[in-house]
């Protein structure tokens, strides 16, 4: 077995990988009592075929509907009857199976997570009524505007791409999800070298690793490779009109992918122009203006490639100007170098969401996950930390210059629009 050890001033990191490909985590430190747990599969809504759209997010949902060795009630029960929660996500890259307990139900713990994704028995009458469930999740998903408009975003942004499609697939595509096509993806791609289990808080990194050995059977393997990223090429839009009181809005250029020196620079000119109430676009938009309630930059990072994004709510009579509004802070960021001043206070409170992240176990097992699986390393909070510091005000000009391509604009609009009111960009 392959181990590596590295002890910082915030806690100790260990890394096993196990003859069959498994990798195993953990960060212990100190002052808590919790343990934080996620069996990571390398797998999501990226990786699916057409026919097959929302199979990973209705796999998640399945393990907990029973195994071989507990029913559906005494999964909910097994971590719940001691304090402990059970969960899991789905996301474009991943999917995740979560746990948190005192350090004394270590094995409880694990045995419930390898149960799961090792031995659910997705019995063809659980998958019928689960096609209800997501069906009405789907639906509700479609009601919310708010979280409509990030998948029609999606949709803009990557076109036919899997990672333009909701992560939840269709109603369509799960009403015609076959029970021998949903073992078939499972058999294909939950194998031993697209597993992590990571852990953090209290945990003993040597009774993790016997515990994930003795309990977690996956196929020996790997899964096959998804299909590469395409950024657009040219500006897209999408105007979805209904009868909803506020339009929502999202604009994005193409972004920057997660394994690049340029992610922490990103998150600065994020940060910088919508990362908070004290952000530029929050004082422009919403301060200064009054045009809207809500206005948030977002950055998505992926293995090869991202998105930087934009979203606001507002009356569809003043969409227009806070566009022009967004536009023109995002062409002064290219134009015009950041003062230090204003680039140290955008460090100090990307330093401090780091810091206060690192108080807990939940965002630690997150972070050394994440890393592992799209950088395949380790980073200290340190370390991190020192990222920060390198950017320059000159960095944050450069990958504005890169980064804010108007003739790769996305532009996506849900509610009351204008005709033609973005016909000068797309």
């Amino acid at each position: 077995m392959d181990r590596q050890k590295v002890e910082s001033s915030s806690g100790v990191f260990e890394k096993t990988t196990l003859p069959n490909g498994i990798r195993v985590l953990s960060e212990r430190f100190p002052a808590v009592r919790s343990i934080s747990l996620g069996l990571w599969i390398d797998v999501g809504s990226r990786n699916e075929p057409d026919k097959l759209a929302g199979v990973c997010h209705f796999v998640e949902h399945m393990v907990f509907k029973g195994t071989k060795h507990r029913s559906a009630r005494e999964l909910a029960s097994a971590l719940e009857s001691i304090g402990g929660s059970l969960n899991a996500f789905t996301t474009r890259e991943q999917t995740c199976y979560t746990a948190r307990v005192t350090d004394e139900y270590l094995t409880e713990a694990i045995d419930v997570l390898a149960d799961m994704s090792c031995h659910a028995t997705f019995k063809q009458a659980d998958m019928t009524k689960e096609k209800q469930v997501i069906s009405e999740e789907i639906k509700e998903s479609i009601d919310n505007p708010s979280d409509l408009i990030h998948d029609l975003f999606q949709k803009t942004y990557w076109g036919s791409h899997p990672l333009g499609r909701p992560i939840m697939g269709s109603q369509k595509s799960i009403a015609s999800l076959k029970h021998p096509d949903m073992l078939s993806f499972i058999r294909d791609n939950y194998r031993t070298g697209g597993v992590v289990v990571a852990a953090a808080g209290a945990v003993s990194h040597r009774e993790l690793v016997r515990l994930v050995e003795k309990k977690c059977t996956f196929a020996k393997g790997h899964m096959p490779t998804p299909l590469p990223l395409v950024a657009p090429a040219t500006a897209r839009s999408i105007m979805q009109t209904d009868d909803n009181r506020q339009t929502h809005f999202c604009l994005g250029f193409p972004g920057v992918g997660y394994n690049t020196p340029d992610r922490i620079t990103a998150m600065v000119a994020s940060a910088y122009l919508g990362g908070g109430m004290s952000s530029v676009l929050f004082h422009r938009v919403r301060e200064e203006k009054g045009l809207a309630y809500t206005v948030y930059t977002f950055t998505d990072f992926y293995r090869d490639g991202g998105l930087f994004g934009v979203y606001l709510g507002t009356d569809k009579t003043h969409l227009r100007k806070a566009f022009d509004i967004v536009m023109a802070e995002c062409r002064k960021l290219k134009k015009k170098t950041m003062s230090s001043a204003e680039l140290d206070k955008i460090k100090a409170q990307i330093r401090g969401q780091i810091i206060l992240s690192m108080e807990s176990s939940s965002n630690r097992m997150n972070r050394i996950a994440r890393f592992e699986l799209m950088m395949g390393r380790y980073l200290t909070y340190r370390e991190s930390l020192r990222e920060i510091e390198r950017i320059t005000p000159a960095k944050v000009r450069e990958i504005a210059n890169r980064l804010f391509d108007e003739s790769r604009l996305a532009i996506t609009v849900l509610g009351p629009v204008e005709k033609n009111l973005f016909s000068d960009f797309v």
